[in-house]
């Protein structure tokens, strides 16, 4: 049955999920690179969409912003719908010098300074392991393709960096967002598996900046990195 959040059918929703905050380039990523895909919700305006790429069924939906958002929608999905693998595709900002906008970054550590761990384990967990398996996979096929891609320690922050001064200048931190610790104990909770990969949109070590159509249409290695390595799993 559909949950309160989602109304795709059972069976609607392939058993690889690509997810996005943004509903929108979840359905540029539909209209762009997937065949026959139709959609399947578009409650609170967070669509998703099943179709297949390169023969390969898989869904791509929206997951809104900040951890409490994406804990619902990707629990949802592994619970029920019998998603095996999610991979987030999302923007971050960079506390490192050495990545710069544009740069596509595969979480190699998830952290956070949240306490969002107490109300799913009850106890606190500031730090989750990635699942190597995946991330192995994504980082060959982006060598295959001549796509560079960065391994960086992430921390999920519960603020936008950008506004808060003593997050930004924070010297513990190497690239910021807002939602993959969530993804990641959602994972850890329901004995599924996930990734995350992000594309450097904001650095206080530049003025360069992604326009907000950038950031909704021409996040295009990290998507192609991420559809490619589908056929994998």
């Amino acid at each position: 049955m559909p949950t309160p959040h989602n109304k795709a059918l059972k069976g609607e929703i392939a058993n690889i999920v690509l997810m996005s905050g943004d509903p929108l380039r979840v359905k540029y990523i539909a209209e762009e690179y997937l065949q026959d895909y139709k959609l399947v919700n578009d409650i609170r305006g967070m669509y998703a969409y099943t179709g297949f790429y390169k023969g390969k069924r898989i869904s791509v939906m929206g997951h809104g912003m900040g951890m409490p958002s994406i804990g619902i929608y990707a629990y949802e999905l592994f619970k029920f719908y019998d998603v095996d693998l999610i991979i987030r595709l999302g923007s971050c900002g960079s506390h490192n010098k050495d990545f710069k906008i544009g740069d596509t970054i595969i979480t190699n550590n998830v952290k956070t300074l949240s306490n969002i761990s107490l109300e799913m384990f009850n106890e606190e967990i500031h730090e989750l392991p990635i699942y190597s398996d995946v991330n192995n996979t994504i980082l060959e096929i982006a060598r295959n393709m001549n796509i560079e891609i960065k391994n960086g320690n992430v921390t999920t922050l519960d603020v936008f960096d950008v506004y808060y001064p003593n997050i930004r200048n924070s010297s513990d931190i190497e690239v910021a967002e807002m939602e993959a610790f969530g993804l990641y104990a959602v994972s850890k909770l329901l004995n599924k598996k996930c990734a995350c990969l992000l594309t450097v949109v904001d650095s206080p070590y530049t003025e360069d900046e992604i326009s907000a159509e950038d950031r909704e249409n021409r996040l295009n290695k990290m998507i192609e990195v991420a559809l490619e390595s589908t056929l994998k799993f």
